[in-house]
C-alpha cells in the first residue's frame, strides 16, 4: 500500500479499516545470501538499501526482540552535520542530504524536523573553535551561522544569558540540523526493505557465527541454524559480543548514555540548543514533550538504564542553561548501550572473517548517520569495497594510528 493524503482521508472516512500491515512476519528460511544480524535503524537501512540500489533480495534482518527496540527507539532523535574532520565531515554531510529526501524515498513519514542546531559558546577560545567549525561546515554546503549574543537573544530569549559562571556570549547556528522520530525511521526503513522482498525476522537472537576454513557459513539462532554466504554485524552496544562469536576482540566499549522527556508543554523550544559548557542538550519534540540528555555514564555495561548520578548531572546543567525548565516534570527516562570506539568515530569495514562485515562504534553519532550508514554498508557488502564517503572507517586504523579524532579526547572513548 502507498501512503498518501488522499488515502489518509479514505481510511478515516471508512472507517481505517482497509490499512494493511506494515510489513510482514516470516519464518526464517534454512539459507539466505545475506543476513543481517541487528533490526535497528542501521540494519534496516542496510537492508533496504542492499535490495533497492544494488538489486538483492535473498537477504534476512535478525532481531532477537523487536524491530526498532534497541538504540534506534533509545536516543534524542537530533539529525546533524556539523563535524570538522575528513572522514566524519564528508560522511554526515551525506547523510544530512539523505535525510532531507528519506520521507519521499520511503513513502513514509519520519518527521523529519530542520528547525536548526545552535552550539552556545561562553568564552573568547570557545567562540574561535566555532568560527573554526563553522568555517568548515559552511564549506560543505551544509549551512552554518555566527550569532552574537544579541542575534542569539532574538532567536532564544528564554535562556540564561547572564549566569555568573558560564555567562552566554553567542552561538553557531547550523539550520540544515534539526530532529526526526526515532521509531518512525525504522518503519519507515523496516517497510520500505520487506516490500523489496527483505526477511524482517523478529525474536530470532543470534547464538553463535559459523565460520569454515576462514570463512563465514551461517549463524546459529534460537530458532534454527541459517546458512548464509555474507553475514553483517550491526547491533550497536551488543557488537563485542557478537563479534566474540566469531573470535574477534573489537575495539570497543560499552556504555550507557541515559535520555529523559518531560510532560508535554506549550511550543516553547524552537530549535535543538546544545549547551557549551557542559554536556547538555535539549529539544521539543512534535506532542510537546522536552526531550534532553547530556554525558554517558562512566563506566562500562550493558544495562539499559541509567543511575541517579548522572541523572543529576543532566538536570544541574539543564537549570544552569535554562532555569524555567524547573517547572516541567520528568516524565520518563531510558538508556540506549553506546558502542565507543577510541577515537570517537565509527567503523564500517570487512572483518579478518571472509564474508563477515561490521557496522558499530557510532559513540553520539548513531541516529544522524543511519541513511548514510546504511547505504555506506550496503555498498561494502554487495562491492566488497568501502563507499566513497565511509573509506576511513577503517577497523585497522587503531592499529596504524590513522585515527578520526573528532573531539580532540585523545584514545579514551570513554571520555568523549
Amino acid at each position: 500500500m502507498r501512503y498518501s493524503g488522499f488515502k489518509v482521508l479514505v481510511q478515516g472516512l471508512t472507517g481505517n479499516r482497509g490499512w494493511a500491515p506494515v510489513w510482514r512476519t516470516p519464518d526464517p528460511r534454512p539459507a539466505y545470501d545475506i543476513v543481517i544480524i541487528g533490526g535497528g535503524g542501521h540494519g534496516l537501512s542496510t537492508a533496504f538499501y542492499l535490495a533497492k540500489t544494488h538489486g538483492l533480495r535473498n537477504i534476512a534482518v535478525l532481531e532477537k526482540g523487536y524491530l526498532g527496540g534497541g538504540n534506534i527507539g533509545r536516543n534524542t532523535t537530533i539529525v546533524r552535520a556539523d563535524y570538522s574532520l575528513p572522514g566524519n565531515s564528508e560522511f554526515y554531510s551525506h547523510s544530512l542530504k539523505l535525510w532531507e529526501g528519506l520521507e519521499r524515498e520511503l513513502n513514509f513519514n519520519v518527521m523529519h524536523s530542520q528547525r536548526g542546531v545552535i552550539r552556545l559558546f561562553h568564552s573568547d577560545g570557545q567562540r574561535d573553535h566555532y568560527v573554526f567549525a563553522g568555517n568548515a561546515i559552511a564549506n560543505r554546503g551544509d549551512g552554518a551561522e555566527l550569532l552574537d549574543q544579541d542575534g542569539l537573544r532574538r532567536l532564544v530569549p528564554y535562556l540564561d544569558y547572564d549566569n555568573a559562571r558560564f555567562p552566554i556570549l553567542g552561538g553557531l547556528l547550523h539550520r540544515r540540523g534539526g530532529t526526526a522520530r526515532h521509531d518512525a525511521v525504522a518503519w519507515g526503513y523496516a517497510r520500505g526493505a520487506d516490500g523489496l522482498g527483505v526477511d524482517l525476522v523478529q525474536n530470532c537472537e543470534v547464538t553463535g557465527i559459523d565460520i569454515r576454513n576462514g570463512a563465514v557459513t551461517g549463524v546459529q539462532t534460537g530458532r534454527g541454524p541459517i546458512r548464509a554466504r555474507k553475514v553483517a554485524i550491526v547491533v550497536a552496544g551488543r557488537s563485542s559480543q557478537v563479534a566474540a562469536m566469531a573470535g574477534l576482540r573489537l575495539p570497543i566499549e560499552s556504555h550507557v548514555l541515559q535520555a529523559f522527556v518531560t510532560e508535554g508543554l506549550k511550543p516553547v523550544v524552537n530549535h535543538v540548543i546544545s549547551f557549551g559548557m557542559g554536556h547538555f542538550y535539549i529539544s521539543q519534540s512534535d506532542k510537546g514533550g522536552l526531550v534532553f540528555g547530556g554525558d554517558l555514564d562512566f563506566y562500562a555495561s550493558y544495562a539499559q538504564r541509567g543511575n541517579l548520578a548522572r541523572q543529576e548531572q543532566v538536570m544541574e546543567a539543564a537549570m544552569t542553561l535554562m532555569p524555567m525548565i524547573g517547572k516541567a516534570r520528568v516524565l520518563r527516562s531510558w538508556g540506549g548501550i553506546m558502542d565507543m570506539t577510541p577515537d570517537g568515530s565509527p567503523i564500517i569495514d570487512k572483518t579478518p572473517v571472509d564474508g563477515l562485515f561490521l557496522n558499530a562504534g557510532w559513540c553520539y553519532g548513531g541516529f544522524k548517520a543511519v541513511p548514510a550508514s546504511g547505504e555506506a554498508f550496503a555498498h561494502l557488502i554487495a562491492t566488497g569495497r568501502p563507499h566513497p564517503v565511509a573509506r576511513r572507517f577503517r577497523l585497522d586504523r587503531f592499529r596504524s594510528g590513522h585515527l578520526i579524532d573528532e573531539e580532540g579526547a585523545g584514545s579514551q572513548h570513554n571520555l568523549h
